[in-house]
């Protein structure tokens, strides 16, 4: 997956987002303006070729105050939102794009 074909589907007619993951961003006071930030300055540090339906990648940001993930899925059509969360510094190494090894 291309951060690129991420970038050109990331605007409000094309991004979809369930009920689940905008309860969850409600609740960790994340904006989605933060997640389209994310998709449009980050850096793809994962990816799921084998998720379903849609392949998906773990994008990370420093664009805002704090660290941001979001993991997204690519469809022809639309850039499926699955969740965004701030990097918790017990899993993650201090880049933020490596999972400690007591986490996995």
């Amino acid at each position: 997956m291309m951060i690129e074909e991420m970038r050109k589907l990331c605007s409000d007619d094309t991004i979809q987002i369930s009920d689940h993951c905008l309860k969850r961003c409600r609740e960790r006071g994340i904006a989605l303006d933060e997640i389209e930030s994310c998709i449009m300055h980050g850096e793809i540090i994962e990816e799921y070729p084998n998720d379903f339906p849609y392949s998906s990648a773990l994008v990370l940001s420093f664009e805002h105050e704090k660290p941001i993930h979001v993991v997204a899925g690519l469809s022809e059509e639309c850039l499926w939102i699955i969740t965004a969360y701030y990097p918790d510094d017990e899993k993650w190494e201090s880049d933020y794009k490596t999972r400690k090894e007591s986490a996995q």
